[in-house]
């Protein structure tokens, strides 16, 4: 029952979350960062992915409604076909308002809704752009100590650590990693602030 209410738990402040950025995205209010920070999108490589699904499901309304003969089914699946355009339209929205972030406080790694990892410059040994394509196994894999969060089964950016370090990573099971790689639509100009703050860092510890 526990597990039930805490998964019950989960959809609901998930869903409030993505209406919250889908306001967000139609306001054009981003989320407020500490002063300093710099965002940098990811979205760039399921972008066409996201617009694609978009439009089949906007088109799928109009041929639900008449290919279904009884009205109150008819009706039924055009409100599951509208609710279901609109989240579709909740999930892009999620990715653009939560971007990655580069700040005072360290790297934040985001993925929409479901990923928010910040590492302390301190944590960061080095971080260079590297473009890299991941075997099949899913966008979030740990493996030889290496921690892989991609998009469209690709990243980027890679982050050494400068000890391993176990992240809030469901998937990474509480292993510990002592690398991360990750997706950023600009990834030079994410690694130069990074390096910005490392630098910064790194002379606060002389």
């Amino acid at each position: 029952m526990t597990k039930v209410w805490g998964l019950a738990r989960f959809v609901v402040v998930y869903e409030l979350r993505l209406w919250a950025a889908l306001f967000r995205w139609i306001l054009r209010r981003p989320v407020p960062v500490e002063p300093g920070a710099r965002r940098f999108a990811y979205i760039g490589a399921v972008r066409m992915i996201l617009v694609a699904f978009l439009v089949v499901s906007a088109i799928e309304i109009p041929i639900l409604e008449l290919i279904v003969p009884w009205e109150p089914l008819a009706n039924v699946l055009l409100g599951l076909g509208i609710y279901g355009l609109i989240w579709m339209f909740g999930l892009y929205a999620s990715i653009v308002v939560h971007p990655h972030l580069t700040g005072p406080s360290g790297l934040r790694i985001r993925n929409g809704l479901t990923l928010d990892v910040v590492i302390g410059w301190d944590r960061i040994a080095a971080i260079e752009v590297r473009r890299r394509s991941m075997p099949p196994g899913g966008q979030t894999q740990l493996e030889d100590g290496v921690l892989s969060l991609g998009m469209a089964s690709q990243t980027s950016v890679d982050v050494r650590l400068t000890e391993p370090l176990v992240l809030p990573v469901r998937k990474a099971k509480g292993r510990p990693a002592s690398a991360v790689r990750f997706h950023a639509d600009d990834p030079e100009a994410l690694v130069e602030a990074a390096r910005e703050f490392l630098g910064q860092a790194a002379t606060k510890n002389r």
